[in-house]
């Protein structure tokens, strides 16, 4: 799986079609996980990043899931 963080904004997880969170079906092929902390939809990206002026560098995270 390959987690990446785009510049100054969220982490986009790809989910395969369908993910759940916290019992919450989500049927997206990626979900934007808040990582700038204002988001007032938690772990969801809500755009909040780009007001409060969050910046961070862009990364990826490649995981083997076994």
């Amino acid at each position: 799986m390959k987690i990446t963080a785009t510049k100054d904004g969220p982490y986009l997880v790809p989910t395969g079609g369908r993910a759940a969170i916290d019992g919450e079906v989500i049927e997206k092929a990626q979900v934007a996980l808040c990582r700038c902390g204002h988001s007032q939809n938690k772990p969801f990206c809500d755009g909040s990043h780009k007001a409060a002026g969050f910046e961070a560098p862009a990364a990826t995270v490649e995981l083997e899931l076994g």
